[in-house]
């Protein structure tokens, strides 16, 4: 009777899916049919959606278990996983089921989907990334595991009034996550500030961390459904906890508000995606929220493995932990601190393991984006860490010394201490020099990484330094976000695309077949007529369905160059009021993307956007030939929404600045063109399409470099007179006549103060590049063969090659099948 029960709650046909959706929403929620609302009745059908892979998630990590795996650790401050239930449901093949389970009882399952909140636990491309990364690893069996932060809110919601930014609160947990699992029984103590204290022990001294200051990391655990197989694997985040609810005493004698004071102050380090650090006590709070998830993270990996009664030489064997960027780097010292002082390792034991255990992956060039940590910030929080990364430097500067006599040049910059602007711990070197993997995440951005940034360190550990271009998961961002060009793939050459990218190659061959194209196109308008109801729903802004597309969603930051796509609808909006008779291919421009709150100069160019969309759409002439779109709040489900309407990707940041990119991967699988600079995986891209299939212009990194000590961004301002006009328009005010002087600081950076990320370098190649790319649009059978070969060609930008890269060449983890074995 159990039995009986348990597979009615768990199975896979439509009956029994109704039933469990039936009884979460009236047992679980205490609703019915006539007190229910939307929100309801998505938490049911999550519920009832997560009672089919609980059992799975159950035996995958029995599984792995019992047969004793080794584990990846994936450790990230970051995990844009976006909306969790139409990819579980995909993963698990059920979406027709869903579909027809909930038509049955009068309810939409595209509604119902679409109510859930986006899980606010990443800024952008880095979480993005690491999202992607845990579907591939699920999807290819491997057992691994995800670490990072539950944050409580988000980096923001992003509303504009008047064309400013404004930032309110993102509470995605306002309805509670039914994907989510609390674990109290997995919460550590995590301490802080306190003091470091020696005790001799058979004469070796040992250190003791006294006098702390502790709180409680609490696990949850959310489902990572691997596509189309038994494998569900996990991804841990932690949440803070005072290690004691309130102070009796205190209580008692009425000092209400000093009684729960620790609770609060504990509460508040997750509280906040990625706090300001432009004031002290914003890099404090983040510096906590590192060792806090790193702490979390690396006593929970120490437990499991001995758990699983495992000698410590053999940690490098069952345990490999990946850095994503510097922000886990804190996981060096940090398993230093547990085999030395805890464990009573020796420190060369430890070393050793430690080194053979951890791989560290970069993605930035910019050295102001390497965190530095102040030395007196880190002794007070983090004393006996500043004393482990001091004798991990003197170790470590000695065998640098050794091997270049008298090179103290060398010495300075290799060492994890900086002394001077700011006496500072460095945590990029920690990386480098406590892992036994260095990896770039594009071919220029690790060239550039080992022959620039970490020279020094590529010099000294050669064998340590590697590549892995991103790729993004198909499932999402295809089979998902796309579901009209994923079925029209699927009938032409099947679904083993799906798990094999490489397959999708197999419609290369109907690129010039005009039936095809034509299906490609019916798609791509459905999508953009899709978007443009979205715009007019949310916006109240009519948008042509029949204009080129051209879109740049993304972070707001000055090197990936928002402004020099404002500038060139600047001149076209010059051209056309010069010639309003003039024939252009009617455009459409589509920003979206949010600026970090203290990044003034970034949202002084969301303001300008939307400044000159306001004159656009104010000027009947320009009436079906040109508009400007910003959409707010840029987040994963309106990416799903915006990526497979686009006829154009922009995708043109100064050449050597952005590490790789993932969204111009999103755009090529969904058939957008991309224009772009050679800069991060456009190169990569640009190899597989070939040269006619792509809009390249500007400098190249290496000519970027070059031209820094010679370049006078004038020149081309003098001498250029349609440069000189778009430019005067913004300088004399057209754009903002009700706030005169308001855009200044941007004709400054870029005429007065050398742009430093060279808009005017490269602004007449990108006027003379989109020109190119209009013509090509006008021949619609010509560019629709050209989306088809970027479709065709984007196998590469797979997160499953990538992952299986990572784990060829630097995990060596084994694909772990927990499927049941059937009975024969």
């Amino acid at each position: 009777m159990e039995k009986a029960a348990v597979v009615d709650q768990i199975g896979m046909d439509e009956e029994s899916l109704i039933r469990s959706f039936l009884f979460h929403l009236t047992c679980t929620l205490a609703k019915d049919k006539y007190t229910a609302t939307d929100q309801d009745r998505y938490q049911a059908l999550a519920l009832a959606v997560r009672d089919r892979l609980v059992e799975r998630w159950i035996q995958t990590q029995q599984g792995y278990h019992h047969q004793n795996v080794k584990r990846i650790c994936y450790l990230s401050l970051e995990f844009l996983i976006g909306r969790a239930m139409g990819n579980n449901v995909i993963n698990l093949l059920l979406e027709d089921t869903c579909r027809k389970a909930m038509s049955q009882i009068g309810l939409d399952w595209d509604v119902l989907r679409d109510v859930e909140s986006d899980a606010a636990l990443g800024n952008g491309g880095l979480g993005r990334l690491a999202a992607c990364f845990l579907d591939s690893m699920a999807t290819l069996k491997l057992p691994a595991i995800g670490y990072g932060i539950r944050y409580d809110y988000g980096i923001f919601k992003q509303s504009i009034d008047n064309g400013y930014q404004v930032e309110e609160p993102d509470n995605w947990l306002r309805w509670g996550n039914p994907w989510e699992v609390a674990h109290p029984e997995l919460s550590f103590v995590v301490p802080f500030e306190g003091r470091a204290e020696p005790r001799r022990v058979n004469g070796v001294t040992h250190w003791d961390w006294v006098g702390t200051r502790p709180i409680v990391g609490m696990a949850y655990d959310t489902p990572i459904v691997g596509y189309g197989c038994f494998n569900v694997n996990n991804l841990r985040l932690w949440t803070a906890r005072a290690t004691s609810e309130f102070h009796f005493q205190d209580f008692s004698r009425g000092s209400y508000v000093e009684a729960v004071e620790d609770k609060l102050m504990a509460e508040n380090l997750t509280k906040v995606l990625y706090p300001s650090d432009a004031v002290y006590a914003g890099r404090e709070l983040r510096l906590r929220q590192e060792y806090f998830f790193v702490s979390c993270s690396v006593q929970d990996i120490v437990r499991r493995f001995k758990a699983d009664a495992n000698d410590w030489s053999s940690f490098p064997d069952k345990v490999f932990v990946q850095m994503n960027d510097t922000h886990p780097a804190l996981v060096v010292p940090e398993l230093m601190h547990i085999f030395v002082d805890k464990e009573d390792m020796d420190w060369d034991k430890a070393w050793e393991l430690t080194v053979n255990s951890c791989g560290y992956t970069n993605h930035t060039l910019l050295p102001e984006a390497l965190e530095r940590w102040p030395v007196s910030m880190f002794e007070r929080l983090l004393p006996r860490h500043l004393q482990i990364i001091y004798e991990i430097n003197s170790r470590f500067m000695r065998k640098v010394a050794t091997r270049y006599p008298g090179d103290f040049d060398r010495l300075r910059r290799m060492s994890l201490i900086q002394e001077d602007p700011e006496k500072s711990v460095r945590m990029a070197n920690i990386a480098v020099v406590g892992s036994c993997s260095t990896n770039g995440v594009a071919a220029i951005h690790s060239r550039l990484l080992k022959d620039g940034l970490m020279k020094d360190f590529s010099d000294f550990y050669p064998e340590r330094f590697n590549n892995k271009t991103n790729g993004v998961t198909p499932r999402r961002w295809l089979l998902k976000a796309n579901p009209r060009l994923a079925t029209l793939i699927r009938e032409t050459i099947g679904d083993g695309w799906i798990t094999d990218l490489d397959k999708i190659r197999g419609i290369e061959r109907l690129a010039k077949d005009k039936a095809f194209q034509k299906s490609i196109q019916d798609v791509k308008y459905a999508n953009k007529v899709a978007l443009t109801d979205y715009i007019k729903r949310t916006l109240n802004i009519s948008v042509p369905p029949n204009s080129m597309f051209q879109v740049q969603v993304k972070r707001i930051h000055e090197y990936k160059r928002q402004l020099l796509l404002a500038l060139y609808i600047i001149v076209l909006f010059n051209r056309i009021k010069a010639n309003p008779s003039l024939d252009v291919v009617p455009q459409t421009f589509i920003f979206g993307g949010k600026a970090a709150p203290g990044y003034h100069m970034a949202k002084l160019i969301i303001k300008l956007i939307h400044q000159i969309a306001g004159v656009i759409d104010y000027d009947p002439q320009l009436k079906d030939k040109l508009k400007v779109v910003f959409i707010p709040d840029y987040r994963v489900s309106l990416a799903e929404r915006i990526i497979p309407a686009a006829d154009v990707s922009v995708q043109i940041s100064t050449a050597g600045m952005e590490a790789s990119g993932t969204g111009n991967m999103k755009f090529q699988m969904n058939g957008a063109l991309t224009i772009g600079t050679l800069d991060g995986a456009n190169i990569e891209i640009k190899e597989e399409v070939g040269d006619e299939n792509i809009f390249i212009f500007g400098l190249t990194a290496d000519e970027v470099e070059a031209r820094r000590s010679s370049y006078n961004p004038y020149h081309y301002y003098e001498t250029d007179d349609e440069i000189r006009a778009a430019v005067d328009l913004i300088r004399n005010d057209f754009f903002s006549l009700t706030e005169p002087g308001i855009f200044r600081p941007i004709i400054a950076n870029l005429l007065e103060h050398g742009d430093y990320y060279m808009h005017m370098a490269d602004f007449r190649s990108f006027i003379d590049s989109q020109l190119k790319m209009e013509a090509a649009y006008r021949d619609q059978s010509s560019w629709t063969e050209m989306a088809i070969y970027n479709i065709a060609r984007s196998g590469k930008f797979t997160s499953d090659r990538t992952i299986a890269e990572y784990n060829n060449e630097i995990w060596h983890c084994k694909p772990t099948d927990v499927a049941p074995k059937k009975s024969s």
